[in-house]
């Protein structure tokens, strides 16, 4: 297990390359047992953006998640979550995140606070790993894909992994509608 092919990609167990894991999300991989269940494939960081990565593989935009960090505040204690969205949408900021969190304006959390509380790079974070206390908010659609392709925490490789691993990670909550269709163009 823990290896998939999926485009131009095809990927190693992640217990065998744990060197393309950011340390909080090799922890948490072991901590939750997952170290053969997923892969990882090594790339160019210059192309881990999420549609540089589609095109130089040949992927399927449908099976590429993008983790997003959302704050928000409520009687000044900060609220963040994580949001999981297939590429072809983008997180409901402004209605479904803001209920989820309990505020009232919620926004993307800046790139330099998201990297220094994730202990992730920018264009690499990802859901595993995150602090504890964070809930992971991923869309029904991702859980529906048989592979997904999402960060490492680092930019230098992609994790691929059935889609319903996601809504199984300790503090995850599968939500209807998450992800908002972005227009065609």
């Amino acid at each position: 297990m823990g290896v998939f092919t999926l485009g131009g990609l095809t990927t190693a167990p992640a217990s065998t390359r744990t060197d393309l894991l950011a340390p909080a999300t090799l922890a948490a991989l072991e901590d939750l047992g997952w170290l053969e269940q997923v892969g990882v494939v090594e790339i160019d960081p210059d192309i881990s953006d999420t549609a540089a990565t589609r095109d130089a593989f040949g992927l399927d935009a449908s099976h590429l998640a993008n983790c997003v960090v959302v704050a928000g505040k409520r009687e000044g204690v900060e609220r963040i979550a994580a949001c999981v969205v297939l590429s072809t949408t983008r997180a409901d900021v402004n209605n479904t995140v803001k209920r989820m969190l309990d505020v009232r304006k919620a926004s993307f959390l800046p790139m330099d606070r998201a990297v220094e509380l994730t202990g992730m790079e920018y264009g690499g974070i990802t859901p595993i790993g995150i602090p504890a206390e964070w809930p992971v908010l991923v869309d029904s659609r991702v859980g529906e894909q048989d592979v997904v392709i999402i960060g490492s925490g680092v930019r230098r490789s992609k994790i691929l992994l059935p889609g319903r691993l996601l809504a199984e990670l300790p503090a995850a909550r599968s939500i209807d509608g998450l992800g908002l269709e972005v227009a065609a163009g």
